[in-house]
């Protein structure tokens, strides 16, 4: 079959037409991933209308883990693009803006009736804000720590919440829904305060480490195992609380100085 290029008619492909189709492309493997973030994500939501809240719960944390790895493949095998780093947003936004959200409202907030939109919805919005502020001072902010808490954490420290709620059947109590109140209104705020909170991103998995670490993740693992609900989300209990510990100390260091 002849060349498309010597069709009757058809235009040579030049040097700058190969460079703007080779740009309109999209590399496969990270947006995959994405992809695959935004399905969980999406399967949280379809799984809170359908009352299946543990379900819901275990999906933003997979959302999360496969959120982890797409920046890491792009960057391992060099595919970075501007239009993976926009997919990614958007896929952040779904996964851990509203369907936190939407899965805390029908679990335990729609039962406070107008009142429960709140925390519902500065959440959400906050999690737009803090996307929108991490994209734009990307390039100036210190790369070790977050401005506010990362949106995975705040997703995480929400669906966990639900998932250790509902594992020990706190849902039938009354007082459980002003806890979800204040949980999901503080995770939301913690969003899109200006407290430093640590990235990890120093941490170098190809760095050779002594030989203590490999049964510490072992153990790590293994407690974690025991109890997922209850140890992921007292991990990310801490975590959202540790911005505000540094921050304490390092205004207790100052006015000492």
């Amino acid at each position: 079959m002849a060349d498309p290029q010597e069709w009757p008619g058809a235009e040579p492909r030049t040097p700058e037409l190969k460079i703007t189709l080779r740009r309109r492309s999209i590399y496969l493997l990270p947006n995959l991933v994405t992809t695959a973030a935004l399905f969980a994500g999406f399967y949280a939501i379809v799984q809170a209308m359908n009352a299946r809240f543990e379900q819901a719960a275990v999906a933003i944390f997979v959302a999360m883990v496969l959120d982890g790895l797409d920046g890491r493949i792009a960057r391992m095998t060099r595919t970075q693009s501007e239009f993976g780093a926009d997919y990614d947003s958007l896929s952040d936004m779904v996964s851990f803006g509203a369907a936190p959200a939407l899965v805390m409202y029908v679990w335990a907030l729609k039962d406070l009736g107008t009142t429960g939109w709140i925390p519902a919805f500065v959440y959400c919005a906050a999690a737009a804000v803090r996307l929108a502020r991490f994209n734009t001072n990307i390039e100036v902010v210190d790369k070790r720590y977050f401005q506010g808490l990362p949106s995975p954490a705040a997703a995480a420290l929400v669906a966990g919440f639900i998932w250790v709620a509902d594992d020990f059947g706190f849902e039938r109590v009354d007082w459980i829904r002003y806890i979800a109140f204040a949980t999901t209104l503080f995770a939301g705020v913690t969003m899109v305060v200006s407290i430093p909170f640590y990235s990890f991103k120093d941490f170098n998995l190809r760095k050779r480490v002594p030989f203590w670490v490999v049964p510490l993740i072992i153990g790590g693992i293994t407690v974690v195992a025991s109890n997922p609900p209850m140890v992921l989300f007292l991990m990310f209990v801490a975590y959202s609380m540790s911005g505000y510990v540094m921050w304490m100390a390092r205004k207790v260091a100052a006015r000492r100085a």
